[in-house]
């Protein structure tokens, strides 16, 4: 059980795995790829091994499924748990088919050797380092909901492997939906014992849609759709019934 405990002193701490100190992004940095190579990579290769993964290795289940249902065709924001080095890009391409779907990442994404060239094919949307780039990727967010993708963001921001419960977390990236009054849903990926395997099986809930409040002022909108998205995802994550890395905070 040694090598299953995680100390940590804050929230704030990676366990990913991985540190690249990946590239700024600025604002010759092209967010919009459309070409014939970008699609069949994703759809011909990325998203068939996105489907594999998360049904056979983590052997993913979906509860809620049934309420994207009337949004195919509609962009939507969608927000996760980060508990999966691997499955956090793969399991939404499986449970949001057949979306095309988006990632809000962090710059260390496309710095990764050899595979970061391909991140942007694959959906990857990185986080812009000065003001033009940060214009560019709200137009992206703009282009790729307007054409009924799904923009999934982790607003915990940093890998806990198998993690049981919810961090906190800011509400920074829900101004995004809250600009264009944009549908927003949430999944939780849940932790739930196997008869047969060491490793506990991965079941996803499924929570929405959540709407902005066009009647809050836009500060206190964000907020509160952040807080009703963080109360589902809580509620959703007491499902878990195992615990197979445990986390124990460092004292002092």
């Amino acid at each position: 059980m040694k090598d299953r405990i995680q100390y940590y002193i804050s929230e704030d701490e990676e366990f990913s795995g991985t540190d690249f100190n990946g590239r700024k992004v600025d604002g010759d940095y092209v967010y919009i790829r459309n070409g014939v190579g970008t699609r069949i990579l994703y759809s011909v290769i990325a998203r068939p091994i996105a489907f594999l993964y998360s049904k056979l290795v983590l052997r993913q289940k979906t509860v809620g499924r049934k309420k994207l249902k009337g949004f195919r065709n509609t962009g939507i924001y969608v927000y996760g748990n980060h508990t999966q080095r691997t499955g956090d890009p793969f399991m939404p391409n499986s449970f949001l088919f057949p979306k095309r779907v988006y990632f809000v990442v962090h710059p260390d994404n496309i710095s990764i050797p050899v595979l970061g060239k391909y991140t942007p094919a694959l959906g990857a949307l990185p986080l812009p380092g000065d003001m033009k780039a940060y214009r560019n990727f709200l137009s992206a967010l703009d282009t790729r909901t307007g054409e009924g993708g799904a923009v999934v963001i982790y607003p915990e921001a940093h890998i806990w492997p198998y993690y049981t419960k919810i961090r906190d977390f800011p509400d920074t990236s829900f101004g995004y939906p809250c600009r264009g009054n944009t549908p927003v849903f949430c999944f939780t990926n849940t932790y739930k014992k196997s008869r047969l395997f060491g490793k506990p099986r991965v079941v996803t809930y499924i929570d929405g849609p959540f709407y902005p409040d066009t009647e809050l002022p836009l500060k206190k909108r964000t907020k509160d759709l952040r807080d009703r998205v963080y109360d589902a995802m809580c509620a959703r994550a007491a499902l878990s019934d195992c615990e197979y890395i445990k986390y124990i905070k460092k004292e002092g």
